[in-house]
């Protein structure tokens, strides 16, 4: 009944907001859940890292229509889909990679939810606690650090970097310190417990966030 409601919400925000109209045409809602938190800031720029297929990317776009937008997922059936989303959009740019502490390429493992799937193993805790999760495949996937895309954002000081990489988040943030000094806002999901295979969990996040202030 909850996801219920939740996509009931989710079809009257789109009917009001035509910039949500073609999206949902395609199946996609903005992730009006993080509209609250979202309003009202001062930002010149939106890192979306881990976009999946747009959601939280069409959340900003409908609060900062003239804010410029630079997404990253590395699942090619996700990417595409984005692509759809957001195509014709001027200031949305996707990059289709992961991001991580080195460029090259990386093993995604695929979770039968798409949305889970990570560049760590899946652990066992995972899978109990989100049932239908589990690994079903693996390819591989090209990786980049997120500073290596400095001069895409070069002059912005108020950025938003928003997280949602599956257990990859210290990863992402190490790989991308530079970036962090022209990021105002920092908006990460991360986990209280270990649900993937070498993950770190919120405490060494927010640690590492704290010493970079």
């Amino acid at each position: 009944m909850k996801r219920q409601i939740n996509q009931l919400r989710k079809v009257l925000f789109a009917i009001v907001h035509p910039a949500c109209w073609k999206p949902l045409t395609l199946g996609v809602g903005a992730a009006i859940e993080h509209i609250h938190g979202l309003r009202g800031l001062s930002v010149d720029g939106i890192i979306d890292v881990g976009a999946n297929v747009g959601q939280f990317s069409l959340a900003c776009r409908i609060l900062y229509p003239n804010v410029p937008i630079v997404a990253f997922e590395p699942i090619p059936d996700a990417a595409t889909l984005y692509r759809k989303v957001h195509g014709g959009c001027r200031d949305v740019t996707l990059k289709q990679c992961g991001l991580g502490t080195e460029a090259g390429t990386a093993v995604l493992h695929l979770s039968r939810s798409a949305d889970s799937s990570s560049l760590l193993p899946i652990g066992e805790l995972q899978t109990q606690v989100f049932p239908k999760t589990e690994e079903v495949g693996t390819i591989e996937v090209p990786v980049a650090r997120l500073d290596d895309f400095t001069s895409t954002w070069s002059g912005r000081n108020n950025q938003i970097l928003k997280l949602d990489v599956q257990g990859f988040e210290l990863n992402v943030l190490l790989g991308g310190q530079q970036t962090l000094q022209s990021c105002r806002f920092v908006y990460v999901e991360c986990s209280e417990i270990q649900l993937y295979q070498g993950q770190a969990v919120r405490q060494e996040v927010s640690s590492f966030l704290e010493s970079k202030g």
